[in-house]
């Protein structure tokens, strides 16, 4: 009895499981993307969710770790170490929020600022390698379709 050709099976098994369960799909794309930012931002000594903090305290201003943990949509937990680290390495400080005594603002440094500017530098190069398979078109849509699974859902309801 002649051997199964395993190889071919588990070459072609993949693309049509993402065929078929776009949620899958989703996640192993999530995966791939997430793992080569780590990587570049590895190489660029600022970590992937240091990079998101330090980008929306430049645009937003000073705020709450929990703000913060909240727009970015990283653990609350794991939000600690980040501004830990950055706090650390003099890239952000956290103050009394003058609103809420109870609470710290977080406020990006001078320090912070050049460390986003080298990140930023880096952005569309990575941009380009990881998603060369797609055009500019399709990449404007997949940005599209991404925005709309983004939203909070009492927003995509509502429409």
């Amino acid at each position: 009895m002649p051997a199964a050709n395993t190889d071919r099976a588990s070459t072609d098994y993949f693309p049509r499981l993402a065929a078929e369960r776009l949620d899958i799909a989703l996640c192993r794309a999530s995966t791939a993307v997430a793992r080569a930012a780590d990587a570049r931002a590895g190489a660029l000594g600022i970590g992937v969710g240091q990079h998101l903090v330090l980008k929306m305290l430049a645009e937003a201003g000073p705020c709450s770790q929990r703000v913060l943990s909240d727009e970015l949509r990283i653990d609350r937990t794991v939000m600690v170490g980040i501004c830990d680290g950055l706090e650390q390495a003099g890239h952000v400080r956290r103050e009394r929020n003058v609103a809420d005594r109870r609470a710290y603002a977080v406020t990006i440094t001078d320090s912070g600022r050049r460390l986003l500017a080298q990140a930023e530098d880096a952005v569309p190069e990575f941009l380009d390698g990881t998603f060369q398979a797609l055009s500019p078109t399709e990449r404007e849509q997949l940005s599209g379709i991404l925005g709309k699974l983004l939203r909070p859902r009492s927003e995509t309801t509502s429409q």
